[in-house]
């Protein structure tokens, strides 16, 4: 099946075409970057069906107010258990955001998987973390580069090595300029490479992205903007350490075995980001038609707390609609986090600043269709599996 959606992608694009409406909203970087000459998009000299399938997939980027270089949900890991007892696995995979979500790729073994989400930036990040994985033996050489260390001269030896060795090797290992030049010239040119309609601003989104990396290491963290409540969210390290709710270290770095299939779907194209409001008129249909072309179901929808602000701004029911149309089986579940910020969850772990849960989509759409989900918490307090 995997090798069968890998050739396949090419025609994928038949599935998702046709003059659908965009409503996502600029960014102001977007609306920056269209106003410069020297941002006007650039054509490669031939479409890879990497990219073909990247475009037909998405719409136009719109406006978050955070800057999600990393999650800032401590409890992103406590689904995993759950997700095993109900069988979860295969099928086809959507989840908003960055890297938080090779944890849950590395769990379901899905055939496919689409890193959806509003803003465009996230779509420059995820090939960012393509190209580091495909010049990355093991995790070790992964985080290396990323952080712009030198890897050891033994790093094949360091694959069965402890997440534990690997976090205190950065530690206490001092930035490389040489290294951080080398790497950032050769994951431009595979950027480049992949085939995407990209400017020289938007190769400047993903430096931006690996210049942070760089400068703040295992201490970066989730920002929003034009807050200052940075301090309060968890770094790197911590959530590379997090464990499932049995204590078991469970992110894509706790092992190699977890790094190595998701390195395997990042070199195969089989994770692809997508520009796209969940709310929208043409991502979430497009990924629904690609899945059942492709006779898939969807195995997960991880949404993190995406839902509150849909609830806020009106658009709830339109994402409701959109989810109500991707193919589905009992197993199928969305992903979510609540932040207490409405009052406690029965969820919540104490130590954690969000919760964590799952709901099969058949409760979903019958809660929904009924007419009980009406508020933010009925969302997040009814129907829920127990962990």
């Amino acid at each position: 099946m995997i090798r069968k959606l890998a050739l396949s992608i090419a025609a994928a694009a038949a599935v998702c075409s046709g003059a659908l409406a965009c409503r996502g909203r600029e960014t102001a970087a977007a609306a920056a970057t269209t106003a410069t000459p020297s941002a006007a998009l650039v054509a490669p000299a031939a479409e890879s069906s990497f990219a073909r399938l990247v475009r037909q997939l998405s719409e136009s980027g719109g406006f978050f107010d955070s800057d999600n270089i990393i999650s800032n949900e401590t409890s992103y890991l406590h689904v995993i258990n759950g997700l095993r007892r109900l069988g979860v696995h295969g099928g086809v995979y959507v989840g908003v955001g960055p890297d938080q979500n090779f944890s849950y790729v590395a769990a379901i073994r899905p055939s496919i998987a689409f890193m959806l989400d509003i803003r465009r930036d996230n779509l420059f990040e995820h090939l960012l973390f393509k190209a580091l994985f495909s010049m990355s033996r093991n995790r070790v050489e992964y985080l290396c580069l990323l952080f712009g260390k030198p890897v050891p001269h033994d790093v094949a030896a360091w694959r069965n090595r402890s997440i534990d060795d690997a976090i205190a090797y950065l530690d206490s290992t001092r930035t490389d300029s040489g290294v951080v030049r080398a790497t950032q010239r050769t994951v431009n040119a595979k950027i480049a490479a992949y085939g995407l309609a990209l400017s020289e601003t938007d190769l400047q989104v993903a430096d931006r992205y690996r210049a942070q990396f760089v400068a703040e290491g295992l201490d970066v963290r989730f920002s929003s903007l034009n807050r200052n409540n940075r301090s309060s969210y968890p770094d790197l390290r911590s959530l590379i350490l997090e464990t499932d709710r049995s204590g078991r270290r469970a992110s894509f770095l706790a092992s190699d075995e977890a790094f190595q299939y998701v390195k395997s779907m990042q070199d195969r194209d089989l994770i692809v980001p997508v520009v796209g409001d969940v709310a929208g008129e043409k991502a979430v249909r497009a990924i629904a038609n690609y899945a059942a072309a492709h006779g898939l179901t969807i195995s997960a929808f991880y949404i993190s707390n995406v839902e509150q602000y849909l609830m806020r701004d009106g658009l709830f029911s339109r994402y409701a609609e959109n989810l109500k149309l991707l193919p589905r089986d009992a197993r199928s579940v969305i992903i979510r986090s609540y932040f207490g910020r409405f009052g406690g969850h029965p969820l919540t772990v104490p130590g954690h600043i969000s919760t964590s849960m799952l709901q099969t989509f058949d409760m979903f759409v019958t809660e929904y269709n009924a007419g009980n989900i009406r508020t933010y918490l009925d969302l997040v307090e009814r129907g829920y599996v127990s962990p």
